[in-house]
């Protein structure tokens, strides 16, 4: 098989594509479009943000930010906070179709529109690295996108970013169990 070669590229599958929400000095939510990031421990999360966003002033303030997945019905607002700034732009968060539930347990908007939410602290955030290390408080899941008291990867539609095409793709089909798909393999003499 021939490879083809891309060079230095943050380029890998899948790369979620995360709602990251804040709230401002007056309580106004914004939200931004990210790509870069991952869970980083078992209650951490970590986000490449670089320092110049709206967001990134608003969780300095608060101490508190929001991960919503993007998901297929509302790829237009979650793709539109990815292109227009919060700085410039102060209706954003409106503009894309959002509405926000003040979350109980961190000072972040949780977005009503998307079912699946992860309520974070700040932990620390490096502008020199542009990393943001949260606590991870909670995550919620909308009851539409729940069958049978579990999460639907179907009826949540996550959306992953692909950066060899610039687009995005809808997560769903199943293709095998975790801790469960490679016990054949497991039980192979050698």
């Amino acid at each position: 098989m021939a490879r083809v070669d891309f060079g230095v590229k943050p380029y890998s599958y899948p790369q979620p594509v995360w709602i990251i929400a804040t709230y401002d000095e007056n309580g106004t939510p914004d939200a931004m479009n990210a790509a870069w990031g991952g869970i980083s421990e078992e209650n951490e999360i970590a986000v490449c943000l670089s320092a110049n966003h709206k967001t990134c002033k608003n969780f300095e303030k608060t101490g508190a930010f929001t991960v919503s997945m993007a998901d297929a019905a509302h790829i237009a607002g979650c793709d539109y906070v990815g292109m227009a700034s919060g700085n410039n732009v102060a209706d954003k968060f409106k503009r894309a179709g959002f509405t926000a539930t003040k979350s109980a347990l961190v000072n972040a908007p949780i977005i009503n529109e998307l079912a699946v939410c992860i309520e974070c602290r700040v932990i620390e955030y490096n502008k020199k690295n542009c990393i943001l290390r949260g606590e991870i408080v909670n995550v919620s899941v909308d009851e539409s996108a729940m069958t049978d008291g579990k999460v639907d990867v179907s009826k949540a539609a996550p959306v992953c970013f692909d950066p060899f095409n610039n687009a995005y793709h809808v997560i769903g089909e199943r293709v095998g169990g975790a801790w469960s798909a490679g016990k054949k393999l497991l039980q192979q003499k050698e």
